[in-house]
C-alpha cells in the first residue's frame, strides 16, 4: 500500500552490549525522537512497542515502557507488535496504518531488544522458536543452523559460494567500521573471512563465524505524522510503498533457496510505488546472516538465481556501486537486536535520504528500498522510501 503518514525524526542508540535493561534503552530511544522532531509528548495519538523477547528479557508485556520517557505520554494507546525478527517494520506499519484510518495524527514507533543478558546457548534456543518448532527446533546450531542448512542447499544447487559470501562479510564490516551506531566496527580482511580459523570457526554448515550477525542489545524510535501535521517539518520521508507479505511457516513447504515470499514483496513494492529497481538509489536488507543477504540480491531481481556472486566480485553492491546494499554495515557489522533491528533499517534509510549519513552518504539519493525479514523469509516487508519537500 501507499501510505501518506511521514517520518518525521528518529533516534538511534548505538547498537552493542549495553548495561542497560530494556526499558532504558526504550526510553533514551523515545525521547530522543520526540527531541529530534521536534513533537511534544502530549501530541502522541498512539505508540507501537516492536519487541521480540520469547526469553531475551524478564519484563513481558512492554507496549507501556515507552510512557517512561515522559509522564506526558501516560494513557497514550500503546500496543506491542511483534513478528519474529520483522517485529520493527511490523511496528511501522502498524503506525502508518494507523494515521491511515484516521485514528492517529502523530504516532511513535519504538523497537528494542537486550539479547547480551542470556548465555550464548539461551539466545540459540530463543531464536529457534521463530522457526517451525514441529519440523526445525533440532536442527543443530541454532538459528545459525537454519541458515546454514539454506547455505548448504545454495551451494549444491548453484556452486561454492564461500569467497561471495566472504565479501559480503568484508562490505559489512567496511560499511560498519565508518557507522557511529555499529557493533561491530573494524575491518576485516578478505582472507581472514575465506578461511576457518581459531577466530573465525565454522559455526553451520559452511557459515563462519564472520557469516553471522552479532547477538546485540539496542533501540530505535521514530516519529510517524499525517501530513497535515508533518507541514512545514525539516525531515519529511514518505512512503511510496510499504508492503507486508507471509510466507508459509515450514521450509518444507518452500523453495528456501529462492526466498519468494522476498520476491513477492518486492513484486507487490514496486507495483504499488511505480517504480523499478534500478530508480533506486540504495537498499538496506536483512543480512542476518551473509547467505541471506545473497539470496535476497536475487529475490529482489537484482542478479538472475544462482548469479549474485558475480555482482559482489565486481563491486556492484559497494557505496558508489551500481547498488549499495547495506550501506550502514547492514545487520552483520550494525548489529541485529530482534525488536529494534526494522526500525534502525528505516531510520539509517532515512539519514540517507537527508544526506544526513556522515561517511556512508550515497551521492544524492532518491528512492531508498528497505527489506525486513522475520524467520527464514516468513514474514517479508518492504518499504520503498524518499525525501519529500
Amino acid at each position: 500500500m501507499r501510505y501518506s503518514g511521514k517520518i518525521v525524526g528518529w533516534h538511534h542508540l548505538p547498537f552493542g552490549k549495553h548495561v542497560e535493561d530494556v526499558e532504558d534503552l526504550a526510553v533514551q530511544a523515545v525521547q530522543g525522537a520526540l527531541r529530534h522532531a521536534g513533537i511534544a509528548a502530549h501530541e502522541v495519538d498512539a505508540i507501537y512497542a516492536g519487541q521480540f523477547n520469547e526469553g531475551f528479557s524478564p519484563q513481558g508485556f512492554p507496549a507501556s515502557l515507552a510512557l517512561q520517557a515522559d509522564d506526558e505520554l501516560r494513557f497514550t494507546p500503546a500496543t506491542r507488535v511483534e513478528n519474529a525478527c520483522a517485529t520493527g517494520s511490523a511496528a511501522v506499519q502498524q503506525g502508518l496504518q494507523a494515521i491511515e484510518s484516521g485514528s492517529a495524527r502523530t504516532v511513535l514507533v519504538v523497537g528494542f531488544e537486550k539479547m547480551s543478558g542470556v548465555s550464548g546457548r539461551e539466545v540459540g534456543e530463543i531464536l529457534l522458536r521463530a522457526s517451525y518448532v514441529r519440523e526445525e527446533a533440532q536442527i543443530p546450531g541454532g538459528f545459525a543452523g537454519v541458515f546454514g542448512k539454506i547455505a548448504d542447499q545454495y551451494f549444491t544447487r548453484f556452486g561454492d559460494q564461500t569467497e561471495a559470501l566472504a565479501r559480503i562479510a568484508c562490505k559489512g564490516h567496511r560499511n560498519g567500521a565508518k557507522n557511529p551506531l555499529a557493533h561491530l566496527r573494524r575491518e576485516l580482511p578478505l582472507e581472514f573471512c575465506l578461511e576457518p580459523s581459531d577466530k573465525n570457526p565454522r559455526v553451520a554448515g559452511p557459515l563462519k563465524r564472520t557469516d553471522c550477525s552479532p547477538v546485540s542489545d539496542g533501540a530505535a524510535a521514530l516519529i510517524l505524522q499525517a501530513p497535515e501535521a508533518a507541514s512545514g517539518k525539516d525531515r519529511k520521508i514518505g512512503f511510496r510503498a510499504a508492503v507486508h507479505v507471509q510466507d508459509f511457516l515450514p521450509m518444507s513447504r518452500r523453495n528456501i533457496v529462492e526466498f519468494e515470499g522476498c520476491r513477492e514483496a518486492w513484486d507487490r513494492a514496486h507495483r504499488v510505488a511505480g517504480t523499478k529497481l534500478e530508480e533506486l538509489s540504495l537498499v538496506e536488507t536483512h543480512d542476518c546472516f551473509t547467505i541471506a543477504e545473497l539470496i535476497e540480491m536475487e529475490a529482489m531481481g537484482l542478479a538472475p538465481l544462482g548469479q549474485a556472486g558475480n555482482l559482489i566480485k565486481e563491486g556492484q553492491t559497494e557505496i558508489g556501486g551500481r547498488l549499495p546494499i547495506n550501506p550502514s554495515g547492514g545487520l552483520k557489522a550494525k548489529g541485529h537486536p530482534i525488536g529494534a533491528t526494522g526500525v534502525s533499517m528505516h531510520i539509517l534509510a532515512a539519514e540517507q535520504l537527508c544526506g544526513e549519513a556522515g561517511e556512508l552518504q550515497i551521492h544524492n539519493p532518491q528512492l531508498a528500498g528497505v527489506f525486513n525479514m522475520g524467520g527464514a523469509a516468513v514474514a517479508n516487508y518492504v518499504s520503498i522510501l524518499e525525501r519529500e519537500g
